[in-house]
């Protein structure tokens, strides 16, 4: 019997362990079980929630759509003569640009003259004291999807009177295929690099000597420019452009179109992350018709006048390079720049004084250039240099003095060089608290004449509204 017992008391200790292993065994699929069907719960939920965020986002895409449908649908007014309209065609980009300066000279400057060159066009120097440079409101809008359309406006006074003129008033062709561009309009021409810079985005407060000697400051006239970039890692860029010539150094256009044309090509890259770069080469072709010098003959006083008519073929070599650490120029920005300009004219000149008109025959070839350094040294100050350089060599024949001196009239014409090259060195520090306004101090060793004239300048400039980025 004891025997029995103790057999017995054996299978009842071997199969304890088992009991335990089994109940826990059970317990953990109940626990499995419980998780599943919890994460179960919880995945259907999410997956709730998901589609009714899709459906929400569905919705709101929709209605960004149909707003964006409804602000580019071109709309239709009723009745005859039928006028296309854009929503933005009465918000458009409205910028007014505020210039003035305090101009002190060594020199008289209603006596500026460069021996060489008529000066016509705005190559003056600004009156003494305080004046108001120029007022420029520019009004820029896409017009529809298939045109762009840009005014600027220029209020600047000519002596006792305010002049407004419209510098620019183009249309640019948005739906052009494969690269190129078209624009009919008013324009500064793209020839060169900084013609067709408006002046309030200048580094210095006034034009280089070449481009006050030979294109009147800037050159601006009315016609037709086409353009083609080159789908490239290098930036290349090429055009041309027939213009009606109206405009200094054109003269007095005769015919609607083709008395000025153009030829430019522009090719520029990046070095690194650190570099870029810009060159350009431009041909400006001129038939010139009564070119008048403004009053601003050499020696002759206001009373002497040049008038050339004849042809004038300019031709510019541009370089710009620009250095930004890593390519953010917010902190530190070096930018060099340079032109070289070079033309040669042939025709005749009208020398007029006190009624009398004398004839020349003149053959000429003038060259200069400048070179510049701007360096940004703290995020709202830079400092800058500038060298300018003239030159001219200009065969001057009197084949009718018309009662004048022709001895005189030789000294006296604008055009007589007098075997001097003018030249100027300027120095300049500007202060911008904000992309808005801009401070400069200038200064101008100015020896465009047989004597230095030193020239101050402290000018303001202010913008109201928005602008656009500028180009390189």
């Amino acid at each position: 019997m004891r025997r029995y017992f103790y057999l017995l008391l054996g299978v009842v200790l071997l199969a304890t362990p088992w009991f335990a292993v089994a109940d826990d065994l059970v317990d953990i699929r109940r626990q499995i079980e419980t998780l599943q069907n919890d994460y179960e719960q919880r995945i259907r939920a999410l997956e709730e929630r998901l589609k009714k965020a899709e459906s929400v986002a569905a919705d709101a895409q929709e209605q960004a759509e149909a707003a964006e449908a409804a602000a580019s649908e071109v709309v239709m007014a009723p009745g005859p003569g039928r006028v296309q309209e854009k929503e933005n065609t009465f918000n458009p980009a409205v910028t007014v640009v505020l210039q003035g300066s305090l101009n002190s000279y060594s020199r008289d400057p209603d006596d500026y003259a460069l021996p060489g060159f008529q000066l016509g066009g705005e190559a003056g120097l600004p009156a003494e004291g305080f004046t108001l440079d120029e007022t420029e409101l520019m009004i820029s809008a896409t017009v529809d999807q298939l045109f762009f359309g840009q005014t600027t406006i220029g209020l600047h006074d000519d002596g006792d009177e305010t002049e407004i003129d419209v510098e620019e008033a183009f249309v640019d062709a948005l739906a052009m295929p494969a690269g190129t561009g078209l624009r009919f309009g008013r324009f500064y021409s793209d020839i060169g690099y900084l013609n067709k810079v408006h002046t309030h985005a200048w580094d210095f407060r006034d034009a280089p000597l070449v481009y006050r000697a030979m294109l009147g400051g800037q050159y601006a006239d009315d016609g037709l420019q086409f353009s083609w970039l080159a789908p490239t890692d290098l930036y290349f860029r090429v055009g041309g452009e027939t213009l009606r010539g109206d405009n200094f150094p054109a003269g007095e256009a005769e015919d609607t179109l083709g008395n000025s044309q153009s030829l430019f090509v522009k090719f520029g890259g990046d070095v690194g992350s650190s570099h870029s770069w810009q060159a350009g080469l431009s041909h400006l072709w001129v038939d010139a018709v009564d070119r008048d010098s403004s009053g601003h003959a050499h020696g002759g006083g206001e009373s002497a006048n040049d008038s050339f008519s004849g042809d004038s073929n300019l031709m510019i070599a541009d370089f710009v390079w620009k250095w930004a650490p890593q390519g953010n120029p917010t902190y530190h920005n070096l930018t060099f720049q340079t032109e070289l300009f070079y033309r040669d004219e042939d025709g005749k000149d009208d020398f007029s004084e006190e009624g009398s008109t004398a004839v020349l025959d003149y053959d000429g070839t003038q060259k200069g250039l400048y070179a510049q350094l701007v360096y940004q040294f703290r995020p709202q100050w830079r400092i800058g240099a500038r060298y300018d350089w003239l030159s001219a060599d200009n065969d001057l024949r009197v084949i009718d003095a018309g009662g004048l001196d022709p001895d005189e009239v030789l000294e006296e014409s604008a055009l007589n060089a007098d075997g001097h090259d003018p030249y100027r060195w300027s120095l300049m520090a500007d202060w911008s608290p904000s992309e808005f306004s801009r401070l400069r101090l200038q200064y101008n060793h100015d020896k465009s004449g047989t004597s230095v004239d030193n020239q101050w300048t402290l000018q303001y400039i202010m913008s109201l509204g928005s602008h656009g980025a500028h180009e390189f």
